[in-house]
């Protein structure tokens, strides 16, 4: 059956075709599609026979960027199982709490994230996990090597006739706003309509792509990476982002297309070799997760030549929703673009109805790239879509007469640090749980390099002593580092509405500047 099935009919189709190159690997791994659906059909047959992993089994994977990521998603496909890619920078009690809601079999992992899974091994919330497999070095007590399990699969064509378009393919994670993470549902639909509307806007059967998002992300593994697998592209992984090494590659391996968030571009510019770097191959650079600054722009054109598209995606949605043509980048500076081309979007009202151009109001979106709803979370994916079928973004955004859409703030509690969704309700969940704390809220502030960090503003209860390192451990001892806010003020009270709510936006104001 071709549902699923991706690196199986693309081998047909070319099977001496540069697939991968693994740049993150010593030395590096390049294969082609036929190797790759080799190696994909030796892992679901070791999945099936070893695991017993099924169709709507759930594969959980802890693991810097490389191949076995890939391997492990092709080999899902296979199945008709579900890739459940987990957030490395994640404390490993959220982790624990991932896996009692999504109850994986199997957890394959890198070595260096042993310690947390370790910790995961002797967790309850965890205790759906059967088989560990370590990527490289050595793994926890029990745990096989990523090649003996691909070693002692058979190579047998593996495929599920009785998969759908409407199964789902991999979960990914979202921060929750009630303060537990959601996992989105990817259909095999989804992925489909999402190939289709990248390449009608961006791909071409000859290009290559520099991946250097994690592939836990949506952006790393289906904004471009998987689309250009179906179109029988090149996929270079980096195992993780480093500016000199991608500014290397791109010459060497001649990379058409590139995507990056706005701090990895600044990135770029204060690489050592980048006044050296010959980036001709580029067809374009794409931007997301927060506005390109115009001098940014003006720099990669005047000094490199660089073209830039800008985009907007979410994990729930697409992921890609919005683009924003290179000839567009300076004169409509700030916009997100227009709607891909199977995607509709209107703004609406607080009463759900459609309003004009100019007039701000909540984002809402329909289309065939949207996700199955949340994971064992009926009531959330109910919230999400309408009666209509409008899917709510939670973002307030505007259109001009040109059709071109323009983020103008968050309806959701939410803000965006260095290309991760930061929801202010996990971490003040956090803040919560501390003895002293009477009443907190997290907000976002401007930065320079992240684009947003964290401040934690605090009232303590009475006669309470506790200082804001205090408060930090608290939060570290729980939360991923880069949730962890930046700083901490401890106030005598914070701004109350009429209604009792606190007000964050006041909290934003008083304390952008400082």
């Amino acid at each position: 059956m071709y549902i699923g099935d991706y690196l199986g009919r693309r081998a047909i189709y070319s099977p001496d075709k540069l697939a991968i190159v693994d740049a993150g690997k010593q030395p590096e791994l390049r294969l082609t599609y036929a190797q790759m659906n080799a190696r994909a059909n030796q892992l679901a047959n070791w999945l099936q026979a070893e695991a017993g992993i099924g169709q709507g089994d759930r594969v959980a994977i802890l693991a810097r960027d490389g191949v076995e990521h890939l391997d492990t998603f092709f080999a899902c496909g296979k199945l008709g199982a579900i890739h459940t890619a987990l957030n490395w920078r994640l404390h490993w009690r959220e982790l624990a709490e991932i896996m009692a809601n999504t109850t994986p079999k199997v957890l394959i992992y890198s070595a260096e994230f042993s310690e947390a899974v370790a910790q995961l091994q002797n967790d309850s919330q965890a205790a759906s996990l059967t088989h560990f497999v370590h990527v490289e070095g050595k793994g926890v007590p029990g745990s096989i090597l990523f090649a003996d399990a691909m070693a002692a699969g058979s190579g047998e064509a593996v495929t599920t006739p009785t998969l759908s378009e409407e199964d789902t393919a991999a979960l990914i994670f979202t921060g929750g706003t009630t303060g537990l993470p959601k996992a989105a549902q990817v259909s095999h639909r989804m992925i489909a309509w999402n190939t289709l509307n990248t390449v009608i806007h961006d791909l071409q059967h000859n290009d290559v792509y520099l991946n250097v998002f994690p592939l836990f992300h949506t952006g790393g593994l289906f904004v471009y990476t998987l689309p250009q697998i179906i179109l029988g592209g090149t996929v270079i992984l980096l195992r993780q982002f480093d500016p000199a090494q991608v500014l290397d590659l791109i010459a060497r391996e001649q990379v058409t297309v590139f995507a990056g968030v706005p701090t990895m571009y600044q990135l770029l510019t204060q690489a050592g070799n980048w006044e050296t770097a010959v980036l001709t191959s580029l067809r374009f650079c794409t931007s997301g997760g927060a506005p390109l600054p115009v001098p940014l722009v003006e720099k990669y054109t005047h000094e490199k030549q660089i073209k830039f598209k800008q985009g907007f995606g979410m994990t729930e949605f697409g992921p890609g929703i919005f683009a924003l043509a290179a000839d567009d980048a300076i004169r409509k500076a700030g916009s997100i673009g227009r709607p891909n081309f199977f995607v509709d979007a209107r703004i609406v009202d607080d009463n759900n109805q459609p309003l004009g151009p100019h007039e701000i109001g909540e984002l809402v979106l329909k289309g065939p790239s949207a996700s199955s709803g949340y994971f064992n979370n009926p009531e959330a994916s109910a919230e999400a879509i309408d009666d209509e079928g409008w899917f709510h973004t939670g973002d307030l955004a505007v259109y001009d007469e040109e059709w071109y859409f323009t983020i103008k703030d968050r309806k959701k509690d939410m803000y965006i640090s260095g290309g991760e969704n930061v929801y202010p309700a996990e971490i003040e969940k956090v803040l919560y749980g501390h003895p002293e704390v009477h009443m907190c809220a997290v907000v976002g502030l401007p930065d320079p390099k992240w684009g947003e960090v964290g401040l934690a503003c605090v009232v303590l209860k009475p006669n309470a002593s506790a200082t804001a390192d205090e408060l930090m451990q608290q939060m570290r001892r729980s939360l991923a580092p880069f949730k962890v806010p930046k700083r901490i003020e401890i106030l005598a009270e914070l701004p109350i509405s009429g209604a009792g709510k606190i007000l964050k936006r006041e909290l934003q104001e008083k304390f952008a500047g400082e």
